[in-house]
């Protein structure tokens, strides 16, 4: 308004004029001096919140409760950065914070991404979504980021987090050098490095957490433990799944199941698609009479087998669901598909899912549920301005669905004292105790591997499905890769493939697929690792302890490295990652005639061969289109079930396998596999224990550790894989 106009205004209204905007210009801080300090407490040792205005729908409330003693047990360590140049402010709609960031940071994390790991320079809104390509726009986007330093922040929001990752230039801040674009070259930069991580949502109320630890993986360990640790799946969830045509009925999966005995592939999980249901899209979540006329005896039969069932549901109600009248009071005010939305941030709605599916599922012996569609495109699910009746905003609703519907139906079976696993495909904040996996529409198999190594950063478990392939070449490279991740699954629902739609790789199918079944109690023992200490069960190589230790980088030396940095830089591969404690995993795409594996320090060893391969370098290997490139770690033991043994017996004779010359320790785990009497101490730990006698050569013992020896292995086989070691 210019001097004329404010001439005109009476007294009056000049002096409410005044009022407003210079109230207004005081609530919108255009310097540091003008935000707030954030005021941190310290909830458990490494971990510290800072909280601004309240949270009307909170992520952890849909988490299990920290594993407090388990992160005691890793120690304490200071707050990880200054705190006085930590800020936020408000504004009407919208919270804001600002945390320091140093130059030489690599930032890793927020959610499952598809390219790339490292954060850093990058501008992210983390919106719940079917995968589009936009930065953040994914299935599970955590608004979690880990540094290279040593801690990880959480900006828990129901809201959509908008995170710039060092590319905001605040005018106070520390700027860089300016360079004229016309006479600088290559000097300027479109994204001037910046000494700060801003974020901001909208709504009422944010948290902050930081996370500590004296490694990178140390830190993944205590977010996972502050959400309850990681998930330890049934041992059938972690077998061979195969998801049928839409439109199979029980006499076409009896066919299916007879072709693989005949084909002698082994099979733990028929997964039902749509086509189950008497109306899909939306959903009736009642049996089609006509392809599953009696669905008790069609679920008891495969039971007999020991084939568990697990049925596909979106969560949207058709008006023909026997469950419709029920959940119709509870629902939003915009359908999808043309079907109700439930509220399930409501316990009447929940009750009413769970009451229907115990009586027409569960109690039959469904297993678990593939949980779809709730990350659609904006044009799929209900709009930003939809209203729900307990008054949460929509796009809160839209961030928590799929995490609030895995801890619903995981919550009820676990009264049950039943594990299950399932598939979603959406996720949040702490889901890192869900018996769910993601999975995706999305079918590029690079990256399908990056997301499998990015998942591991924020408490995420993903799974490259195989649907189909376009030679026989690329159909066993899937195979091999998926035969290495969280769930090993065909998803045949469109395509009616089968694992020998390829005859000429069918041997090499059912031997990859084989392989990872004999290695069931090293993955099961991996994932109990995950359940107590919250270590990933599949890990980014980021993550592979030696190399980001705080200390290291401080001193700027890393074991012998002399830039730790260039060294994390070399390890921010996303084409290979970790299973377990000691397994490289290293696939190979279509066409590759060979490889570059990034080895961390130490010696590493054939996983095939036991042959020595090299030590903390880059090598190429040959591809083989029999194998999966697998490399172990000097020392690592490595149990398998044996060559021949029933793999899906209780308790077979194990081949234990040791690589290189170290000796080393192993604690094997075993329980039930199917309930949560583990909590109890029904469990049986037994170590596994290398040593070297006085004549140089190395010995296998064994000991229960356990008062608990009902899940014990009978016969144990040792098996010395490297050179001259018997």
């Amino acid at each position: 308004m210019n001097p004329i106009m404010l001439s005109n205004l009476r007294p009056l209204t000049l002096l409410f004029f005044l009022l407003y905007t210079s109230t207004s210009l005081a609530g919108q801080p255009t310097t540091l001096k003008g935000m707030d300090h954030m005021k941190w407490e310290k909830v458990l040792p490494g971990v510290w919140k800072a909280s601004i205005g309240e949270l009307q729908l909170n992520a952890l409330d849909y988490t299990s409760p920290p594993k407090t003693k388990a992160i005691e047990e890793l120690g304490d360590s200071p707050f990880p950065f200054d705190i006085s140049q930590t800020y936020h402010h408000r504004t009407p709609t919208r919270i804001g914070i600002r945390l320091p960031l140093a130059e030489q940071e690599k930032i890793y994390g927020l959610g499952l991404e598809f390219q790339g790991i490292n954060r850093r320079k990058q501008v992210y809104t983390l919106k719940v979504d079917h995968y589009g390509g936009v930065k953040g726009y994914t299935h599970a986007p955590v608004p979690f980021y880990i540094s290279s330093k040593g801690y990880g922040v959480l900006i828990n929001s129901p809201q959509r987090v908008k995170i710039h990752v060092g590319v905001s230039n605040r005018k106070d801040s520390q700027l860089p050098e300016r360079v004229d674009r016309t006479t600088g070259g290559n000097k300027w930069a479109a994204r001037p490095l910046s000494d700060a991580i801003e974020a901001s949502a909208i709504g009422t109320g944010m948290e902050v957490y930081v996370f500590t630890g004296n490694t990178v993986l140390e830190v993944v360990q205590r977010y996972n433990l502050y959400c309850g640790g990681g998930v330890l799946p049934p041992k059938w969830g972690l077998g061979f799944w195969h998801r049928v045509h839409t439109q199979s009925s029980d006499q076409d999966v009896y066919q299916e199941i007879a072709d693989f005995k005949k084909y002698n592939f082994p099979l733990d999980v028929i997964g039902l698609e749509p086509g189950w249901q008497n109306f899909a899209y939306p959903c009736s979540y009642d049996w089609d009479e006509s392809r599953f006329p009696k669905p008790e005896i069609f679920v008891n039969n495969l039971s007999q087998q020991g084939i568990k069932v697990n049925l596909w549901e979106n969560p949207y109600v058709a008006p023909s669901s026997s469950m419709y009248t029920s959940i119709k009071p509870y629902t939003a005010s915009h359908t999808v598909w043309l079907g109700e939305v439930p509220d399930y941030t409501l316990p009447e709605a929940q009750q009413v899912l769970l009451q229907h599916h115990q009586k027409k599922h569960l109690d039959l012996g469904i297993s678990g549920y593939k949980l779809d569609e709730v990350d659609g495109y904006d044009v799929w699910l209900w709009p930003d301005h939809a209203s729900f009746p307990s008054g949460h905003d929509a796009v809160e609703i839209r961030q928590l669905y799929g995490l609030i519907l895995q801890h619903t139906l995981q919550e009820h079976l676990r009264k049950q004292n039943k594990r299950t696993y399932n598939l979603v495909r959406s996720s949040y904040i702490g889901a890192s105790d869900k018996s769910a996996v993601i999975y995706s529409d999305y079918y590029k198999h690079k990256p399908y591997v990056t997301a499998l190594a990015n998942a591991s950063l924020t408490g995420l478990l993903w799974t490259p499905e195989i649907r189909s392939a376009e030679s026989p070449e690329e159909w066993i490279r899937r195979f091999q890769t998926v035969s290495f991740s969280p769930l090993m699954m065909l998803n045949a629902w469109y395509s009616g493939t089968k694992p020998w739609s390829f005859p000429e790789v069918t041997d090499m199918v059912r031997e990859v697929v084989v392989l990872r079944k004999r290695l069931l109690p090293y993955l099961y023992t991996a994932f109990y690792d995950y359940q107590k200490s919250g270590i990933p069960p599949f890990r980014a190589m980021v993550l592979e302890q030696g190399f980001t230790a705080k200390e290291q980088l401080t001193a700027g030396q890393l074991d012998g490295v002399d830039n730790p940095y260039a060294e994390q830089q070399r390890l921010e591969v996303t084409d290979q990652y970790m299973m377990g404690p000691s397994l490289l995993v290293a696939p190979i795409f279509t066409g590759e005639k060979s490889r570059t594996v990034v080895l961390p320090k130490g010696k590493w060893y054939n996983f095939y061969t036991g042959q020595y391969i090299g030590d903390g370098e880059t090598i190429t290997v040959a591809s083989k289109l029999e194998q999966i490139p697998l490399f172990v770690k000097d020392g690592g033991i490595i149990p398998m079930i044996a060559a021949g043994e029933d793999l899906n017996s209780g308790s077979p004779k194990l081949e234990v396998r040791h690589y290189g010359t170290k000796v080393n320790r192993y604690l094997l785990y075993n329980d039930d596999g199917v309930s949560y009497d583990f909590e109890k101490e029904q469990y049986t730990i037994t170590e596994l224990l290398v040593e070297r006698r006085k004549n140089g050569k190395l010995e296998g013992k064994r000991k229960i550790k356990t008062a608990n020896q009902n899940f014990k292995f009978q016969d144990i086989d040792w098996k010395w894989m490297s050179a001259n070691m018997k």
